[in-house]
């Protein structure tokens, strides 16, 4: 399964990076609004720097919500980097435009995705990617789990090549399950992956082994 660190944060993606287990980076507008990048530019030379940071697809959000406006702004993302996947909101003119994206060559990402039939259309219309919000749906008292466990399955029933993407990841635990459930991605903030290290008998254990070595010195 694959790491993404879902963050538009540098200092988090060098860090994560600097583990050796990060494969990708997802962003979108409020993340890179949280990190005060405003202007096309700075959010523009922001994506090229996130794609010479980390080796792995970066997806980058268009803000268009319209056939032809997700068209010209995929094109200007993807001529920014190669490692860049178009990242395409969950609608009808979403999906055309996904079509036309695959049929060109052109990575994508298809995002706000919450249920087994959006996902079903994303892969027919090509997306690289589709992006399950499973903390989300565990917000409204739905298992998002249990989503992925069914998009993996009908994928597999068919052969699709779009990969699962398991988004919107609270804690450690659900990168678990995700990877249970199949899914070929999960993204989620540093926090998440960097509590996958803890175990408190990792700690004790480790801290006996030191105090052991001490009395032998």
């Amino acid at each position: 399964m694959k790491f993404f660190i879902d963050t538009a944060n540098l200092k988090q993606i060098q860090e994560a990076q600097s583990l050796g287990v990060l494969d990708g980076v997802t962003t979108n507008p409020s993340l890179m609004a949280k990190e005060g990048i405003k202007g096309q530019a700075n959010i523009t030379q922001h994506y090229i720097d996130i794609c010479k940071t980390v080796s792995g697809d970066v997806s980058a959000e268009v803000i268009s919500t319209d056939y032809e406006g997700i068209i010209e702004e995929g094109l200007k993302l993807a001529k920014l980097h190669p490692q860049i996947v178009v990242k395409v909101p969950m609608i009808k003119d979403g999906i055309k435009a996904i079509k036309y994206f695959s049929e060109h060559n052109i990575k994508t990402n298809c995002t706000l995705v919450f249920s087994a039939g959006q996902a079903l259309l994303a892969a027919k219309a090509g997306a690289t990617y589709v992006s399950p919000f499973i903390g989300r749906l565990d917000d409204t008292s739905t298992d998002g789990v249990s989503l992925i466990e069914q998009i993996v399955h009908i994928y597999r029933n068919y052969n699709y090549k779009t990969q699962v993407l398991a988004a919107s990841i609270r804690h450690p635990m659900h990168i678990i399950m995700c990877a249970e459930a199949g899914a070929d991605v999960v993204t989620c903030p540093l926090d998440a992956i960097l509590a996958l290290f803890n175990h408190p008998l990792t700690d004790i254990g480790l801290a006996k082994f030191l105090a052991d070595y001490k009395k032998s010195q």
